[in-house]
């Protein structure tokens, strides 16, 4: 469901064994762009990167919504790929609560995963802080529940929001790994997400877009 403007891009990458959902979202009239959850592929998404628009993007950040391996995997490739060829450097963006997950490699060893080490974040936010890109603003919603730290990203010029894995089509994340909690999720979903304007598309981190309108009439969890 990438609804893309004249300038408003969104691709969907699924990657790695778990088909994580990775995000390149961009204003090409900018030449901006940003990399939501490369959790594996490294290089399969730095090509992408390549052809979201004839005159190249700079990309300014790259997004954790949460600390889970399969969100996080290729952090390290992929930041060190484009920091040797833009001028300036994109920074790594994660909340405080999620540090710990990425320090231990995302809880990959529970699941028998090997995971290169993550670089720290650059920029740790927190509720209410907004990256630009190009024209536009992504808020930063904090919605943990499903890991700690959790964070979607907001549009509300493009209405679509970035959730992770906090809301899916017809699903909920999952709340029973370490540091989930579903009365925690339960209310990111009520009082965050579900607080946004019925049209807004959701893009999971994983399967099918949706709108926040499809998910308050028929998720059956929430």
């Amino acid at each position: 469901m990438s609804v893309d403007a004249p300038s408003w891009i969104v691709r969907t990458l699924p990657v790695g064994q778990l088909q994580t959902n990775c995000y390149l979202v961009a204003d090409a009239q900018a030449g901006e762009a940003m990399v939501i959850d490369p959790g594996a592929q490294s290089e399969r998404i730095y090509a992408a990167l390549g052809a979201l628009c004839p005159t190249g993007v700079v990309v300014r950040y790259v997004v954790n919504t949460h600390a889970h391996f399969d969100h996080v995997g290729a952090n390290g490739p992929l930041m060190e790929k484009l920091c040797a060829v833009q001028e300036t450097p994109p920074k790594l963006v994660a909340h405080a609560e999620a540090l710990p997950g990425l320090a231990q490699g995302g809880g990959a060893a529970l699941f028998g995963f090997r995971l290169e080490p993550s670089p720290e974040p650059d920029w740790i936010v927190e509720e209410g802080d907004v990256l630009c890109l190009g024209a536009y603003e992504l808020r930063v919603l904090h919605t943990p529940g499903h890991a700690p730290g959790s964070i979607s990203l907001y549009c509300a010029a493009q209405h679509a929001a970035f959730v992770g894995d906090v809301l899916f089509r017809q699903g909920v994340g999952r709340y029973d790994l370490p540091g989930g909690s579903w009365a925690v999720l339960e209310e990111s979903i009520r009082g965050r997400l579900y607080t946004l304007p019925d049209e807004t598309i959701v893009y999971p981190g994983h399967g099918p877009a949706t709108t926040i309108g499809r998910e308050k009439k028929s998720n059956p969890y929430v």
